[in-house]
């Protein structure tokens, strides 16, 4: 069975029931299908980030506080300076240096 994506904005729209009493009703018709509206999912899209991958990790807050300052220092942002970071890794290692850096304006 194909997992269902909950998309409240079509759901508020079509004034759908909540799923529970879709459950409870014993109706026969079958559920409305939520994973083919695409339109929620442009909304969202962002053309610099398609083909990319999210890569995260969990730090104290001074990390983050420290990647911001840095940042501006040397007016660029946090993406440039962890691209750097990761290169500067991945070159310690032996390995190719792909992780794209951001043209500066």
């Amino acid at each position: 069975m194909a997992k269902r994506i909950a998309d409240l904005r079509q759901a508020m729209l079509s004034g759908a029931r909540p799923a529970a009493a879709t459950r409870n009703a014993g109706a026969a018709e079958p559920p409305v299908e939520l994973a083919a509206t695409t339109e929620s999912r442009r909304l969202h899209f962002r053309p610099g980030r398609e083909g990319k991958s999210n890569v995260t990790g969990y730090f104290p807050p001074e990390v983050k506080k420290q990647l911001r300052l840095l940042a501006a220092e040397h007016d660029t942002t946090i993406q440039n300076l962890l691209a750097e970071a990761l290169n500067d890794l991945f070159a310690k290692n032996g390995r190719p240096e792909v992780a794209p850096l951001e043209a500066k304006d």
